[in-house]
């Protein structure tokens, strides 16, 4: 379960899962990105431009992430993604000078079947939640009234 959770938060870098899911995943998450990201610019460079020492290198790496998560995924559009390759080539050049902290949970609620909390796990800088009510920020503005500095005198 938390190999496909971690393949699809990598594919769609935003998932809805339950809270107890969503911490278990951060963690195995935040690994595997921490395992690419060690290679520095060894992970996102082009194979044919590294030396024989390093190819070795960002091999082992490529084991490792697929011994864990599934080679493929496919994106809501339908089209494929090396998940491998994204960890290694996008995900480390995003997060390199990142000590950690690479995703973020945000509490969504109860589901409504069951009552279980919900999350939205996402990495950290992943493109802002569209909502369609207020931000908290507005509401917060708009329950204080707004008194007129005329009539405050």
């Amino acid at each position: 379960m938390l190999r496909n959770l971690a393949a699809n938060l990598i594919t769609h870098e935003r998932i809805e899962t339950t809270e107890a899911k969503a911490k278990e995943l951060r963690r195995v998450a935040e690994r595997l990105i921490s395992k690419a990201t060690r290679l520095g610019a060894v992970a996102y460079t082009p194979t044919a431009e590294l030396a024989v020492g390093d190819r070795a290198k960002r091999l082992h790496v490529e084991r490792l992430l697929g011994s864990y998560i599934p080679r493929w995924g496919v994106k809501s559009d339908g089209s494929k993604v090396d998940i491998i390759a994204k960890v290694l080539g996008e995900l480390s050049k995003r997060f390199e000078g990142r000590p950690g902290g690479y995703t973020r949970i945000v509490k969504l609620g109860p589901r409504r079947g069951d009552n279980a909390p919900m999350t939205l796990i996402e990495f950290i800088d992943a493109a802002p939640i569209a909502e369609s009510g207020p931000t908290q920020a507005s509401a917060v503005t708009a329950a204080e009234p707004q008194v007129p500095v005329s009539a405050a005198g």
